[in-house]
């Protein structure tokens, strides 16, 4: 019995101690410290910036990133940008009710906005861009009356712009470019004052801000099912069909003219390059780069048409040179832009043709005609990375496509750190890395983003579509550095790896872009799910580096993104020398 009397003292010393312990431990945390607890679950991986909030403590007012009113203990700021803060972003942030200020930019977030964000009405800004936030932007925004800053930019949201939002009275600053948002902008609110700074790089958006006519070429906006009256929608048929007539006929005599043309005129449809010619052109050639007299230069080029085009894109149409000798190059035609374009065009070409290196397209000189630039480059047979990866049968093994990074890195950090004067490239991506017959790389296009104007380039090159591999503060600001050209690298590489374009539709779909896909699977521990099934022989210890140098490359702040110098340096040490250890198959797996 003693021993039994004993166990009962012992349990009723530890109920009493629980007693004291247990409300401590679930009751110290007020409601707002218990809201950014969950907040910080639902985050799988950061820099560390979280480890310090501690559950115990009675609020979370001396937490990393956190600021709370000095006598309520109220959370009103959270504070966490540029902190690679991945996972989702948990509705219990709408719990903080008193909050005036939520800064979440530049990390990894991926999934939806939360609605319950609406719940937070005193909030005054809010910033998520350059995150890989999908879905819908929710209509819950427009519940926020005190807004006065709303940055969404750069993320992977679709939909509607919900026409809540043209109540928010107190914005200042408005910004949604860089998604792929359709459909009209509300134009009846608040919305109606903000400019296509504030849209653009969303290609299916219509409305006054952005000079697009909905009704007129712009993209199509789905009625409501009820907008419809039996009375009216005879009359529109009518008038369907009166236009289906009339466009047929327009047709019809469009077909017979340009018939005529054609017979009179022959096929001369403005892809010749004669017409640019025959007005007088001269041939500027880059130290005895090109071993012919002008006359044979102007007199082969005369002969380019159509037939001869080899690629097209941002800076213009490419043809194939064949001399008679069977050299061949590449012809870039280059349309003049503007009054001074002569002169400073003429300035930077002779800059960049003086640039040679092993790994870069070499410029051999140029065609200066009334109409156009008709840059003259040698000829690399394997064509552009672009189509090797995407448009054709034959597959790049793990070796060769080691082989094209190597090249593309040393070509990048040449023009970096050693040509003088120095060159940022601004349009790094697959279309713009060539290959001779041995998959070797050449970097192309170097310098023309410049040519064209820092403005242009940027539109032009969100128009077209890459804007995958532009780096989240350059289609911020449009400011190009040599760390935009490395996040630009670093998709590169991601392509290289997975076979799969910056924006393919498989992870876009789930909201992702390459560089969000990347970061889910590591948050998941399965990165190697990322390479192209149908690569073989992918030496895993490689693999890890290559990846490793990838997400620093991809970094969301430009000072951890290291140089290409540095990046050279570990492809060398680190990924082209492997180890003796074990290779898999990717198609395998």
């Amino acid at each position: 019995m003693g021993g039994f009397s004993l166990k009962i003292q012992d349990l009723l010393f530890l109920s009493v101690l629980l007693l004291c312990i247990f409300p401590r431990l679930t009751l110290a945390l007020n409601p707002d410290g218990q809201a950014l607890v969950n907040f910080r679950i639902a985050i799988s991986g950061s820099d560390g910036v979280l480890e310090q909030w501690r559950p115990e403590d009675s609020d979370p007012c001396g937490w990393k990133g956190v600021q709370c009113d000095s006598k309520s203990k109220r959370v009103t700021s959270l504070s966490l940008p540029n902190h690679k803060l991945s996972g989702y972003i948990s509705p219990d942030i709408g719990k903080l009710d008193q909050l005036q200020f939520l800064a979440l930019h530049d990390n990894n977030f991926y999934g939806a906005i939360p609605p319950a964000l609406g719940n937070c009405t005193n909030l005054k800004s809010l910033f998520l861009q350059s995150n890989y936030l999908s879905g819908w932007i929710p209509d819950e925004l427009g519940n926020l009356p005190e807004l006065e800053n709303l940055d969404l930019s750069s993320n992977s949201l679709s939909g509607n712009i919900p026409s809540s939002l043209g109540k928010l009275n107190n914005l200042g600053i408005f910004n949604v470019s860089t998604n792929f948002l359709v459909g009209q902008i509300p134009s009846d609110g608040h919305l109606a004052k903000f400019g296509n700074d504030s849209f653009l790089g969303n290609r299916n958006l219509c409305g006054k801000q952005v000079s697009q006519d909905c009704n007129n070429g712009g993209p199509s906006i789905s009625p409501s099912p009820d907008s419809a009256q039996s009375q009216n929608k005879n009359g529109r048929l009518l008038i369907s069909a009166s236009a289906t007539v009339g466009a047929l006929l327009l047709v019809a005599l469009m077909c017979f003219w340009g018939c005529f043309l054609y017979k009179r005129l022959g096929k001369n449809d403005g892809k010749s390059l004669a017409m640019d010619i025959c007005a007088g052109a001269s041939i500027v050639m880059f130290h005895g780069d090109l071993p012919y007299s002008s006359k044979d230069i102007i007199k082969k080029l005369e002969t380019l048409n159509e037939e001869h085009i080899i690629g097209s894109g941002g800076f213009g149409t490419v043809y194939k040179l064949a001399m008679d000798d069977g050299n061949v190059f590449a012809v870039k035609r280059i349309i003049k832009m503007n009054e001074g374009f002569d002169r400073f065009f003429e300035r930077e070409l002779e800059i960049l043709g003086s640039i040679k290196h092993r790994y870069l397209v070499n410029l051999r000189g140029y065609c200066n005609s009334p109409t156009s630039k008709l840059l003259i480059y040698d000829f690399l047979s394997g064509g552009s990375l672009d189509e090797v990866l995407h448009e054709r049968s034959e597959q790049l093994d793990w070796g060769a496509r080691l082989t094209v990074i190597m090249g593309a890195a040393k070509g990048l950090a040449y023009l970096h750190h050693d040509c003088s004067p120095r060159v940022i490239h601004r349009d790094i991506k697959s279309s713009n890395i060539l290959l001779d017959g041995n998959f070797e790389a050449r970097v192309s296009d170097f310098g023309l983003a410049k040519l064209l104007g820092d403005e242009e380039s940027h539109i032009t090159t969100i128009v077209a579509g890459t804007f995958g591999y532009l780096a989240p503060e350059y289609m911020q600001s449009g400011r190009a550095t040599e760390k935009t050209d490395v996040y630009s690298f670093g998709v590169l590489v991601l392509e290289v790896i997975s076979g799969k374009r910056p924006t393919d539709a498989s992870y876009i779909e789930k909201g992702f872009n390459i560089v969000g896909w990347l970061n889910y699977l590591a948050s998941e521990n399965r990165r190697t799910e990322i390479v192209d099934p149908l690569c073989e022989r992918v030496q895993t210890e490689s693999l890890d580096s290559l990846l490793s140098v990838a997400t620093q490359c991809v970094s969301s702040s430009p000072d951890d993104r290291p140089t290409m110098h540095r990046v050279v340096q570990i492809l060398e040490s680190e990924v082209m020398t492997p180890c003796p250890s074990d290779f898999y198959d990717s198609s395998s797996d």
